[in-house]
């Protein structure tokens, strides 16, 4: 069982005051203690105050298969479905969509961007109020909403109807990734944190394989047996009220933190609070802090994170939407390519679960993710050199392709780890994906229907964005070693003084000299 000793945890003014005045400076680094406050800690110092949880290994273990067992299928399934309820605009593209809605022009595009804009719109009031509200609450109340406005997009008419829904789809959505990097800060120790960033994104891939399968289905369906509605709409229905159950069971089954989970034992909750101290971060604390907002938005390697999302986002949110439209341009039927792109979705699984094994094994996410975007990197080289003729190596071009998302993953597990102070924190993934839904918005543009089908130009477009994004992943390697080797030689000098309950305080990471960035 695990040892509890009684100390304290909170810190004294005094002591404060003290470890802010002996604490050394550093270029990149904050002065540590100059903004804390022992009356405004985070909430996990509720759990822990008084006593300290001495955690055995088989303690630990049996723990942390505990916490996997209750939330990692609901986090893994539900981000499953925010990839597959995107992507049904795409299926639907080849399903007679664009027939029945009398789309023109750069008409499908639009409706694809616009997506993004309702994304961008709700993104940083979405990102505070994840912060203010009850967390598992909050998501679960996107989910359910998202997955009713989806099933509306069956009723669309004309362009201005799907516009609209697709609108409301976009704010709904905002909340997942921020919300799900911010449940896997809570809950998971650094070195955890990229496996498991990476279990619940690679089932982006599961959403590709199930869509593929059930579009099918649905197509082939209802040539043989017409119903009263259109294939389109069917698949709408069936994805959207799907996903509000997903919603519901959300809100019944996820704690909102660590204070509240019912599925453990009081014992259990702190133990499951003390395995996280190491992080240098706690579980959350509601309150607004302006200086960590300032922060966020002064911080280099925040806006080598912004920059890598908006670049990389260009190449998303054109693939996204027309993935089924390019296979098709490959050679193959409009029912074949809904099957063809099944394939996809498992080469993104298993990049991305390889990613993220090796990369917490050799302590470098970043470098295996830049690997998987060198590998996107060749696919695009056979997209765009192999002639027409060889459909299966134009095929093959488009799997290797699926192994983009190992930087994006590596980035996003990375607002979850290197990224401490929960108002800079949420401000940092606000910002990270407002440049997401910039980039998603111009991906869709980029696709002309003038360079239909073979959409060449946009080809070239996305494999640029591709080499850029893969110099910005080596850039953020480089930073985060340099201001690790900032923060040790801090913690060396003779007059650093570690304060008591440091690890709860509510501190960002660039004035706690005791964090250190993961790779």
């Amino acid at each position: 069982m695990a040892e509890v000793k009684e100390m304290s945890a909170t810190a004294s003014s005094a002591d404060l005051e003290k470890a802010a005045d002996a604490s050394p400076k550093a270029p990149g680094v904050s002065p540590m203690g100059k903004h804390v406050d022992s009356n405004d800690p985070d909430e996990a110092l509720k759990l822990v105050t008084g006593e300290v949880v001495i955690l055995t290994p088989e303690d630990e273990k049996r723990l942390l298969r505990k916490i996997d067992r209750h939330l990692m299928p609901l986090l893994c399934i539900v981000y499953g479905l925010n990839y597959l309820d995107k992507t049904t605009l795409s299926y639907a593209s080849i399903m007679g969509i664009k027939t029945d809605l009398n789309l023109k022009g750069q008409d499908y595009s639009w409706i694809a961007s616009v997506f993004y804009f309702g994304y961008l719109f709700w993104e940083w009031p979405t990102n505070r109020l994840l912060q203010r509200l009850p967390l598992a609450k909050y998501s679960a109340f996107n989910v359910i909403m998202w997955g009713l406005v989806l099933c509306c997009l069956a009723a669309v008419k004309d362009f201005a109807g799907a516009m609209t829904v697709r609108f409301f789809l976009g704010a709904f959505e905002a909340a997942v990734s921020p919300g799900f990097a911010l449940f896997t800060s809570q809950w998971y120790t650094k070195k955890e944190q990229g496996t498991r960033v990476g279990w619940w994104f690679s089932f982006n891939g599961w959403g590709q394989i199930v869509g593929g399968c059930v579009a099918y289905g649905i197509a082939v369906g209802t040539e043989a047996h017409p119903i009263a509605i259109k294939s389109w709409q069917l698949v709408f229905l069936v994805t959207g009220l799907f996903t509000a159950f997903m919603g519901v069971l959300f809100l019944y089954v996820m704690p909102d933190s660590q204070l509240n989970a019912r599925f453990l034992t009081q014992q259990e909750r702190v133990m499951a609070v003390e395995r996280i101290r190491i992080n240098q971060q706690g579980v959350g604390n509601k309150h607004f802090k302006w200086y960590q907002c300032k922060e966020a938005l002064t911080d280099p390697m925040i806006w080598a994170f912004v920059l890598y999302s908006v670049i990389s986002s260009i190449p998303n949110g054109g693939m996204s939407n027309y993935f089924s439209q390019l296979i098709v341009s490959f050679g193959f039927s409009e029912n074949q390519s809904l099957l063809l792109g099944v394939p996809g979705g498992a080469v993104q699984i298993a990049s991305l679960l390889i990613a993220g094994h090796f990369g917490d094994r050799f302590k470098n996410r970043i470098l295996f993710g830049a690997g998987g975007v060198l590998v996107s990197v060749l696919g695009l080289f056979l997209i765009l050199l192999l002639p027409d003729s060889n459909s299966g190596g134009r095929l093959a071009g488009y799997y290797l392709y699926q192994c983009v998302s190992t930087g994006f993953v590596a980035l996003l597990g990375l607002i979850s780890t290197n990224v401490a102070g929960w108002t800079k924190k949420t401000t940092s993934a606000a910002m990270y994906l407002i440049a997401y839904c910039v980039g998603n918005i111009i991906g869709p543009q980029v696709f002309q229907s003038t360079d239909a089908p073979r959409y060449r130009n946009a080809n070239i477009t996305v494999l640029v964005c591709m080499a850029v994004s893969f110099a910005i992943l080596i850039f953020i390697n480089f930073w985060c070693r340099r201001q690790n080797k900032a923060k040790a030689a801090i913690r060396a000098s003779p007059g650093y003084t570690k304060v008591d309950g440091q690890e709860f305080l509510d501190l960002t990471d660039r004035e706690n000299p005791e964090f250190i960035y993961s790779l």
